[in-house]
């Protein structure tokens, strides 16, 4: 049996998901998600005082699907000392990546990934958790498309309209002749 990888999400990739409606993504790609206790409190605790929609959806999901809340030791946080300044969420988030082998970090934050990748750590961020979504036929790409046109549009989601794009560029070149609809097609 091969053991099921360990995956740390961060707030933007809950955050992001939350607004789409579209966390249970999260759930089907990634059967053991873990959020940093710090995490969980900036998304759900600081985001329901602050009325954010997001944070009840982020609330209802972590328990619908089982998600584990873990909270790094002190020594474990101590030890870890960024090269970048990072928000407390972000901190933990790597300080637990860097003693758990082979887990990958669900992370939007460009300082934090530049940090995350000087450590060897696996990162991959909203629109990458998108993409592996179509190509593991969880989404056509006629919704992939249009959730990349949304995040593109929204000021609440803090993912630039030129990466959305670059994204969608890329896709549109590595599809089959005539099949916009790839691996998940419905028709």
């Amino acid at each position: 049996m091969i053991p099921l990888q360990t995956v740390f999400c961060n707030a933007g990739p809950l955050i992001a998901l939350g607004k789409l409606n579209r966390l249970s993504l999260l759930a089907n790609l990634y059967p053991y998600l873990a959020i940093p206790r710090t995490v969980y409190r900036e998304a759900v605790s600081e985001g329901r005082a602050l009325g954010s929609a997001d944070a009840t959806a982020i609330r209802l999901f972590g328990a619908r699907y089982g998600c584990l809340i873990v909270e790094a030791s002190q020594p474990i946080v101590g030890s870890y000392v960024p090269l970048a300044t990072l928000d407390a969420g972000e901190r933990e988030l790597l300080a637990l990546a860097r003693v758990e082998p082979g887990a990958l970090l669900l992370l939007d934050d460009e300082l934090a990934r530049v940090e995350a990748r000087r450590l060897g750590l696996s990162v991959k961020g909203t629109l990458g958790v998108l993409v592996e979504a179509f190509r593991a036929g969880l989404l056509t790409f006629s919704d992939l498309e249009l959730l990349l046109l949304a995040i593109a549009a929204r000021p609440d989601i803090w993912i630039s309209k030129k990466l959305c794009e670059a994204v969608l560029a890329e896709l549109i070149g590595d599809l089959p002749a005539g099949g916009k609809d790839g691996p998940s097609s419905r028709e």
